[in-house]
Order: structure tokens, then sequence, then C-alpha cells
């Protein structure tokens, strides 16, 4: 068993999972995979057990009833990363949108150089995003600034996906008290993250956008991020018990 899991939800990314998984099987380093898939009709699931055949011990699944929602399948993953015992936890995209090659890099900055969360950022040298349409390129960009704006925290991506977290920050948090299940999910780890005072650095990447498959992403979740914000930072300043649920 390796030291380090990498979660990767999916909905209907046959055209991806079975590539994506050997991607990063083909690793130098060592890298357990969970798949946490949301009743997928289309076959993933009978992908990722080929995989599974395969790679014994090393590609595992979690299948569970529909379209529960990105923040809870984390959940679910961080929740059996920690009962099997590893000690590094990084969150990662199926769609090839985050380069398999970038896993070392967030890896060894929590494991050599201390970091208690690494970010894969898009932001932190410039805009490192390739075939995304201006708007959306836009939007997201000024989502982080709005995120520092209100947050107070520094970081260049705070709605990055692609990240590694140490256990001990996974054991701080409360994870049943996270509430966010969609884009504000990564903003409310990070925010929860950074409160505690645990160390957080941002790695720089190049962020592609998806070739197969169709994008999960819709205005609802946006909008989730835009208030969810706002009552984030609120419940740090007037009731930071419960903020953290601990």
């Amino acid at each position: 068993m390796a030291d380090v899991l990498v979660i990767i939800p999916t909905y209907n990314e046959i055209e991806n999972i079975s590539n994506i998984i050997d991607a990063v099987m083909a690793l130098p380093d060592k890298f357990d995979l969970l798949v946490i898939d949301d009743a997928s009709p289309d076959g993933t699931q009978d992908a990722v057990r080929e995989k599974m055949n395969q790679f014994p011990g090393r590609v595992f699944m979690e299948c569970r009833s529909g379209k529960l929602g990105l923040g809870t399948a984390y959940i679910h993953g961080f929740k059996w990363a920690l009962d099997k015992g590893y000690d590094y936890v990084i969150e990662m995209d199926a769609d090839f949108s985050h380069n398999p090659e970038d896993l070392p890099r967030l890896y060894k900055e929590c494991k050599e150089k201390d970091a208690d969360l690494a970010i894969g950022s898009r932001y932190i040298t410039g805009v490192n995003v390739v075939n995304w349409p201006m708007g959306r390129v836009l939007m997201s960009y000024f989502a982080s600034a709005y995120v520092r704006l209100i947050t107070g925290m520094k970081l260049r991506d705070a709605t990055a996906g692609f990240v590694c977290y140490r256990r001990r920050v996974l054991e701080a948090l409360n994870l049943d008290a996270i509430k966010f299940k969609g884009y504000a999910f990564q903003i409310e780890m990070k925010f929860k993250t950074y409160f505690l005072k645990f160390k957080i650095v941002e790695v720089p990447i190049v962020f592609v956008n998806r070739q197969l498959g169709t994008s999960k992403m819709n205005s609802s979740i946006f909008g989730e991020a835009l208030f969810g914000v706002i009552s984030l930072k609120l419940g740090s300043i007037f009731n930071k018990k419960k903020f953290i649920g601990k």
C-alpha cells in the first residue's frame, strides 16, 4: 500500500477513466487510486472494475446510489482514506484537465517540504488555462479574487480542485460539518484549513479543458460559491466553534 491516495469522483466518464487510471499507475512514484462513482449509467464502473483486476491493491472503487454532489463524494473518499491509513490524499478530476504528471509535485510539497495543503494553482504564475472559453476563464479568475477579498486568504486559486492534503488536516476538520456540495466545497475546505493555521502552498500547474466527455459545471454551482463565501466568513467571525464543527 502506498502512503498517498488519489481520489477521482466520476459520473459518466467512460471516455476518460481507463486512461486516467493507467496514467496514474504508470508514474514512477507509487500512488493508490480511489474512484467514487455516482451510479454512472455509461459503463464507468465496469471500466474501473477492469482496472481493479489489472492493478490489485492499488485501484479501488466506491459506488454511490446517484448524483449526490462533488463535495459529498470527496468527503466519502476522505473518510475512506483516513480509515485505510493513508498519510496524504489528493483530489483530482477524471478528464485530464489535471495532468497526472503533476501528482508527484503536489505530493512532495507535503511529504518532503512539510506543506499541509498543496494546491495545483492555475493562477499563481499568471493565467495557465488552456482551451477554456474566455468568459469562463474570467469568471474563474475573478471568483478567486472575490474569495481573497472576502476571506482574507492570499491564495491565487481558491477554487482549485487539484490539491493534496496531509492527513492531519483532514483529521482536524469535522468532515461532517462541511456544508457545501459544489464549487463552494473547494473554497470551504481551503478556508477552514487556513482558519486552523495549517501551512498552505500553491504549486503552478497548467489546466487543460477536457477533450472528451461532458463538463459537470453549471451556473448554480457558481451561485453557491458567490453567497457561500460570505456565509463562511461570517461564520468564522461570529461562531468560530460551530464554524469548525468541533
